[in-house]
């Protein structure tokens, strides 16, 4: 069993309570956007972390974190991406890769906006944790926390930081 934390889009801002609401957690998810590289090392000194690079990251973060992860937690096929879409959305980047081989759980970033929904034609679930940054759109500061259990994604929360 793992209890995963959830987040993407800190353009370069860490706000301390991410730790704290991360503090009971196994593994960081980040779903890109990180902006410095200060924000990586600062979590990845506090638990493993799986990254990916967002549009707005640079060449050092790019060195350190990849485009996309595609990985197993526990009996669970996990794809990050920054830019990914969302069910009967999808980016046009990885719409066919997706289609031809579906994990279980999708994440995506980008968009800034909090989403969590299951595609009933794919047959996986999508997330986004909407941003933790105070830069975008977004008018308060979200995460996701989540535990994965063999095959079981359950336990999901949703966590406000407070506005951006």
């Amino acid at each position: 069993m793992k209890r995963i934390g959830l987040l993407s889009d800190t353009h370069s801002f860490l706000d301390p309570l991410v730790f704290k609401h991360f503090k009971e957690c196994d593994e960081i998810w980040h779903a890109g956007d990180i902006g410095d590289i200060e924000v990586y090392d600062q979590l990845k000194a506090f638990k493993p972390i799986k990254a990916v690079y967002g549009n707005i990251d640079g060449a050092v973060i790019r060195r350190e974190c990849p485009l996309h992860q595609r990985f197993m937690c526990e009996e669970v096929d996990v794809w990050i991406t920054h830019i990914g879409g969302y069910p009967k959305r999808y980016s046009p980047s990885i719409k066919e890769s997706i289609k031809k081989n579906p994990p279980k759980l999708f994440i995506s970033g980008h968009s800034h906006i909090l989403k969590v929904m299951y595609d009933k034609e794919l047959s996986l679930l999508h997330m986004n944790p909407g941003a933790v940054g105070k830069h975008g759109f977004h008018q308060v500061k979200t995460l996701l926390r989540f535990t994965i259990d063999g095959k079981d994604i359950k336990d999901l929360e949703v966590i406000e930081l407070g506005d951006r």
